[in-house]
């Protein structure tokens, strides 16, 4: 796949008393560039859980900090696939401004049945759709 790149503005509400991006935003803004990443491949997290009574959750994550982000700042949110399992899938992201990468996530994204929170089997076309979004170079596992 070629990494998928999005841009989200640093508003106010998103920042401290200091204008830095609170921490946890960062976590946000990568949801967010999860979400386009899936939707812009022709897979809403709103139509799987439709269509199949199944919702992605995280199952694990891993922040590094490396430089603060800004009041007003626009950051570009690259997300890649790293790893695509029968029931999990996960992601490298970078959030980065003006070609500086400020923070790297990893996060492992599982599978469950709504129903009874249990880990499911992605369903086709999302197993196929996942699996064609892993990074070059690297390996998708079913």
């Amino acid at each position: 796949m070629a990494a998928h790149h999005v841009q989200f503005r640093v508003y106010y509400e998103d920042t401290d008393a200091g204008g830095v991006m609170y921490h946890a935003q960062y976590l946000a803004f990568a949801e967010r560039g999860r979400s386009e990443a899936l939707r812009d491949a022709g897979a809403s997290a709103a139509s799987l859980l439709e269509q199949h009574g199944i919702a992605f959750v995280v199952r694990r994550a891993s922040l590094e900090y490396l430089r603060p982000l800004r009041l007003d700042d626009l950051v570009t949110i690259t997300t890649e696939v790293a790893e695509c399992r029968s029931a999990s899938v996960r992601l490298r992201q970078t959030l980065s401004r003006d070609g500086v990468v400020h923070a790297t996530i990893d996060v492992t994204l599982a599978t469950i049945r709504m129903s009874d929170g249990r880990p499911v089997r992605m369903p086709e076309p999302w197993a196929g759709i996942m699996a064609s979004l892993v990074a070059s170079g690297e390996t998708a596992i079913a």
